[in-house]
């Protein structure tokens, strides 16, 4: 059921907000670790490599859609902040409909150019041949990924970030159970191979769906959507213009980090195996460094949305102290773990007795910090965005990674070599803190909107 976030004390709604949505991303990243260690283990390298390059390819395409969820979950917290459930009922039947006619189109067109697109990545022949079926089934597994992921967007926006968070670990852990099962075939059960791991991630996706639904449906959620609100799934031109408009920002985001860091994987496999093996462990590592921060950023983003339909706009400002404060305790708390720990965290995305854990260790004292700094960015910027100020986080975001932190990992090279890679993380990331709080402080972003603003006032 939702729950207001327009009344309470902050900080704790924020961490009890924040918590389910943690735990969310770390049962995403571990299921696909989960399908990683059930394909390389078993199936081979070239099979890996195969799924990897499906899955970037799958990446790139939520990405695209991604923020459209996001925006979604803002527009129904300022609604649901302002009181205006129907209004809300009518966002969220947008952009149902937005997404459910973009998943299908995408399963519809990569089933025919799951080959052809393998090949414009640039896959090898065997790589290609190995990846294609399994593409063509996670490209099946869209629809209902995306429809988990918009439901989800919009629970969080009405302020429930608990239901999300079990029905992610019952896809998680269908998913795991099914991989061995549909990989190798168990009884009259045939194994279908890589295949098997995209058709366990259809089918344990497509379960989580359908239960969350019934879930919902027989709860009342006062969003549900049934045949009688039908209507409601015609995109409203002006939400469809909004949603697309504020959305993509958000989406090219990922994108951005997921390029940025493409890039910087050049730049390090130039410097041989040893340095690549020892960049590739910790970048496993950082992964779930980052979630504290990127939880805390989303649960400030709905919160402050809720608040600013409600026109509480110090509780906004209430909300982003919050929001640094409590990144600062959980994230740093991580950082200061992984420290106490390193060899043996690292050692595990390691061979044994890899020369490259040293290196690791050394390029993880330098960069861990820099998580700090950009989880503060990430704060102020989920604050920032649910006004719908989108465009200068986004710039923000792409000035630190491709006018600081890339010119400087190659720029600087020739003064500190490889630790010119490792120290241009930091100092990106103070820039990317500094010009955000500069924002923050004096930015125009309080003067944004989602919509015009007679759509969000109280009844």
């Amino acid at each position: 059921m939702h729950r207001p976030l327009t009344h309470g004390p902050i900080g704790r709604t924020l961490l009890h907000f924040s918590l389910p949505l943690w735990g969310g991303y770390v049962l995403q990243s571990l299921n696909t670790s989960v399908n990683a260690f059930w394909i390389g283990r078993h199936l081979g390298e070239a099979a890996l490599s195969a799924a990897v390059h499906a899955n970037n390819l799958l990446f790139v395409l939520i990405a695209l859609v991604f923020g459209i969820s996001q925006a979604t979950s803002l527009l129904v917290a300022q609604a649901v902040g302002a009181d205006r459930w129907a209004q809300a009922r009518r966002i969220t039947g947008t952009g149902a409909g937005l997404f459910l006619g973009a998943a299908l189109l995408m399963a519809a067109l990569g089933w025919p150019l799951a080959a052809s697109l393998l090949r414009a990545m640039g896959a090898a022949p065997a790589t290609a041949a190995l990846a294609v079926d399994y593409l063509r089934v996670l490209f099946l597994a869209l629809p209902p990924m995306l429809l988990l992921i918009f439901v989800a967007a919009v629970l969080r926006g009405t302020g429930d970030s608990r239901t999300p968070f079990v029905a992610l670990l019952a896809v998680a852990l269908g998913d795991a159970a099914l991989n061995p099962l549909f990989i190798f075939g168990a009884g009259p059960l045939p194994g279908w191979g890589m295949a098997g791991s995209a058709l366990a991630t259809l089918v344990a996706n497509g379960l989580g769906l359908v239960g969350l639904l019934a879930w919902l449906r027989r709860r009342r959620m006062p969003l549900w959507l049934g045949w009688r609100q039908r209507r409601h799934l015609r995109p409203a031109p002006r939400l469809l213009r909004c949603l697309i408009a504020k959305g993509l920002p958000m989406g090219l985001q990922m994108l951005v980090v997921s390029l940025s860091l493409a890039l910087m994987l050049t730049l390090v496999n130039a410097h041989g195996t040893q340095a690549a093996a020892a960049y590739s462990a910790a970048l496993q590592l950082w992964t779930y460094v980052q979630m504290p921060a990127i939880a805390v950023a989303s649960a400030c983003s709905t919160i402050a949305a809720q608040n600013v339909g409600a026109g509480h706009w110090p509780r906004v400002a209430r909300t982003a102290r919050a929001g640094v404060l409590c990144h600062l305790l959980l994230t740093g708390a991580c950082v200061a773990l992984v420290l106490a720990f390193d060899q043996p965290v690292l050692a595990l995305f390691l061979p044994e007795g890899s020369t490259a854990l040293g290196p690791a260790r050394h390029l993880n004292h330098i960069v861990l910090g820099s998580f700090v700094l950009l989880g503060v960015s990430g704060v102020l910027a989920g604050v920032v965005r649910s006004t719908g100020a989108v465009l200068v986080p986004l710039a923000i975001l792409a000035l630190a990674l491709w006018g600081v932190r890339l010119p400087l990992a190659w720029g600087l090279q020739p003064l500190w070599g490889l630790d010119a890679l490792w120290w241009s993380f930091p100092l990106s990331a103070l820039v990317s803190m500094l010009l955000s709080l500069a924002y923050y402080r004096w930015g125009s972003w309080r003067r944004a909107r989602l919509l015009d603003a007679a759509s969000f006032k109280p009844r």
